[in-house]
C-alpha cells in the first residue's frame, strides 16, 4: 500500500509520455461556429473547488460524493460530452472540450473511489498482489465510437494534436504536485489565456520551482516526465521556466549553473 504523508515523493510518470498515431482525432471543422456548453462543469467548479491560501486549489470530493444531485450533474455532463463528436468542431472548441473532459473525468474517478489519500491508489483492474499505479490506463469513456482512457485523452489526443506544452498546466491529476484545477471552465475563447495564467501561477509556486541554495534547484517532475515537450535539454527547461517566472525568479533561473532535481507530491488535492 502506498503510504502518503506531507512530504514529497518521487514517482514515475502517471501516464506514458509516448505519443501514438491518432489520425482519427486529427480532424476539425473550422467553419462550424457552434460552441460546446461547459456550464454544468463550471457550476461544479463553483460549488466544490476551494481556493487555499497556500496557492493550491483543492476539490471537495467528500462533499461531491455526498450530493446525489451533483453527482448526477457530473454524470450528465460527461454523458453530454460523450455524445458529441469533437471532430465536427473547431480546433479551439476541441482543445477546451478535451481539457474539460479530462478534468471532469478525473474528478469523477476520484469521487467514486473516495476516501483515498492519493489518486495512485485507484486502479480497478489491478491483478491480485500487483502494485497499483493509478487510473490512467483504464477505459473510462467512449467518444465517436472509440473507447478512451485518461492516458489517451492527454497523450494521444491533446499532446499529439496540439503539441503545446501549456497543456500540462491545464490537465489536473488531482494531486498537490499538479498544476491547479482552475476555477474557470475552458472554452474555445479563453483556453490560451487560462493556460498562460496557469503556467505563470505554477512556475512561481514552490511545487513548480524551488531553489535549495545557489547550487541546487528542485522542479516539478512534470518537466522530467514530459521533458520532450519543454525542449531538448535542461537549459531548454530553464528557459521555459524563466519565460513564465516573475522578474526576480526569472533572473535567478537564467543565471543558474548548478544541479537540477525533480520532485512531485502525490497527496490528493482535497481540503
Amino acid at each position: 500500500m502506498l503510504v502518503v504523508s506531507a512530504v514529497l515523493f518521487f514517482f514515475t510518470s502517471p501516464a506514458s509520455a509516448k505519443t501514438k498515431s491518432v489520425s482519427f482525432w486529427d480532424v476539425a471543422n473550422e467553419s462550424n461556429p457552434k460552441k460546446i456548453d461547459h456550464s454544468a462543469w463550471q457550476q461544479l467548479l463553483d460549488g466544490y473547488l476551494r481556493i487555499h491560501s497556500a496557492g493550491i486549489n483543492k476539490f471537495d470530493y467528500a462533499a461531491l460524493k455526498k450530493s446525489a444531485r451533483d453527482r448526477a450533474k457530473l454524470e450528465s455532463y460527461l454523458d453530454y460530452l460523450q455524445k458529441i463528436d469533437p471532430r465536427d468542431y473547431s480546433r479551439a472548441e476541441q482543445k477546451a472540450y478535451w481539457i474539460n473532459f479530462y478534468n471532469a473525468l478525473t474528478v469523477k474517478v476520484v469521487a467514486d473511489a473516495f476516501p483515498v489519500k492519493s489518486i495512485l491508489e485507484i486502479c480497478e483492474d489491478r491483478a491480485s498482489g500487483s502494485k497499483c499505479s493509478g487510473p490512467w490506463k483504464e477505459v473510462r469513456a467512449k467518444v465517436a465510437g472509440r473507447s478512451l482512457t485518461l492516458d489517451n485523452i492527454e497523450n494521444d489526443i491533446l499532446r499529439h494534436i496540439w503539441k503545446d506544452n501549456l497543456i500540462h498546466y491545464g490537465v489536473s491529476c488531482a494531486s498537490y504536485g499538479c498544476p491547479n484545477l482552475l476555477q474557470t471552465a475552458f472554452t474555445g475563447e479563453n483556453t490560451q489565456k487560462l493556460l498562460g495564467g496557469a503556467a505563470r501561477e505554477y512556475v512561481n509556486h514552490p511545487r513548480g520551482v524551488s531553489f535549495m541554495g545557489n547550487d541546487l534547484i528542485v522542479i516539478s517532475s512534470i518537466y522530467d516526465w514530459y521533458s520532450e515537450d519543454f525542449g531538448k535539454s535542461e537549459q531548454d527547461i530553464i528557459r521555459h521556466l524563466a519565460s513564465y517566472a516573475d522578474e526576480k525568479l526569472a533572473k535567478r533561473l537564467r543565471n543558474f549553473k548548478g544541479t537540477m532535481d525533480y520532485e512531485y507530491d502525490w497527496n490528493l488535492n482535497c481540503p
